[in-house]
């Protein structure tokens, strides 16, 4: 899933090319080519597909030049996750009715990959013999209140997988007190937006869950991988209704299933997230870029990639990052104003 317009870590990323098609964590590679690579050993080449905003094609074609242009699907608006996940499944379903499919955000980031690929591999394997839809719970590590959270039912993992394990119920971005006391348990996680499922058990649930919108993509069987999809998806696409796919099936269905993992998962969704999960040094500095010098500075996010000489002194707890012609110099306290501040939110 590659259609957000998130614009978070302004200067860097804006509404024209979202956090997903930069270079975040100053490695070369966009996040969203880090997500592709990431399956590189769970999902042929061939079997990647991208569902993003009308806007982002020529970017998503340019970051991914080896990828079929059939397997890029355009959203001709934005409907939130639901409609997304449905219009790729039925557009898998067409071409194999037999077809194991994990969701992802593209704009997340995994720190042990080869962690990632095996416990994927594990959930794929678990769907491919059932029924289940299987969700990643990530291990939290801080009483967190911007995830929503999976209380899991850990008494008795299935047995097919020793481990996965049933939800109870998924909980809404608690605050900070509920959030405290989620972690003090044992069988809470943040739920990352990650699903695994066969295509026949993801397009049940539509069926079942959200008939109206599974009409509409079921209406298109005839026409996927013809020149007419993209005329008849801009023009059927917005009828569905703008929710997200958990409101849509995961409260809904019975069938859900949690694996609790740990493989290093944040969606840098704040410049502060992205500062928790990069290198730090002595004085807890997160640097990324070529040639930075801190002196008396502390707890720091430096992201100045275009720059060849960076020098700070005396700063603690800042944001400075630079993109083209822009410099955000920014308490990382106050990173919620950046918007008001820059005038994005405008």
């Amino acid at each position: 899933m590659a259609g957000g317009v998130g614009s978070r870590f302004w200067p860097m990323s804006t509404a024209e090319r979202p956090k997903q098609f930069i270079d975040v964590l100053g490695v070369g590679k966009t996040l969203l080519q880090l997500t592709v690579e990431r399956f590189e050993t769970i999902c042929a080449p061939e079997n990647v597909w991208v569902v993003t905003n009308k806007n982002y094609v020529d970017i998503v074609r340019e970051q991914l030049p080896d990828m079929p242009v059939s397997n890029i699907l355009c959203e001709p608006c934005r409907r939130n996750t639901a409609p997304c996940i449905a219009y790729v499944s039925w557009r898998i379903k067409s071409k194999d009715p037999k077809a194991n499919i994990v969701v992802t955000p593209s704009d997340h980031i995994v720190t042990n990959t080869v962690e990632f690929r095996r416990v994927v591999s594990g959930c794929l394997k678990f769907t491919g013999e059932s029924d289940a839809i299987v969700t990643l719970g990530m291990k939290p590590t801080r009483p967190e209140t911007g995830y929503g959270y999976i209380q899991a039912d850990l008494s008795t993992s299935t047995l097919r997988n020793k481990e996965i394990f049933r939800v109870d119920s998924f909980r809404e971005k608690p605050d900070l007190d509920t959030a405290k006391a989620y972690i003090s348990k044992n069988n809470y996680f943040w739920n990352a937006g990650i699903f695994i499922w066969n295509v026949s058990t993801i397009v049940n649930a539509f069926r079942v869950y959200q008939p109206t919108m599974a009409k509409i993509f079921e209406s298109l069987m005839d026409i996927y991988n013809t020149d007419k999809e993209q005329e008849e998806i801009d023009r059927l696409f917005p009828e569905c209704e703008s929710i997200s796919v958990d409101y849509a099936i995961m409260e809904k269905a019975e069938e859900i299933f949690v694996c609790p993992a740990d493989f290093g998962w944040s969606d840098l969704g704040t410049w502060g997230s992205l500062h928790e999960q990069t290198k730090q040094g002595l004085n807890g500095n997160s640097c990324i870029g070529q040639d930075i010098n801190l002196f008396e500075t502390h707890n720091c996010i430096i992201h100045t990639t275009q720059e060849k000489k960076v020098v700070i002194q005396g700063l603690d707890g800042y944001i400075v990052a630079e993109n083209d012609d822009t410099l955000l110099i920014c308490k990382l306290s106050e990173e919620q104003r950046i918007k008001q501040f820059s005038g994005q939110d405008k």
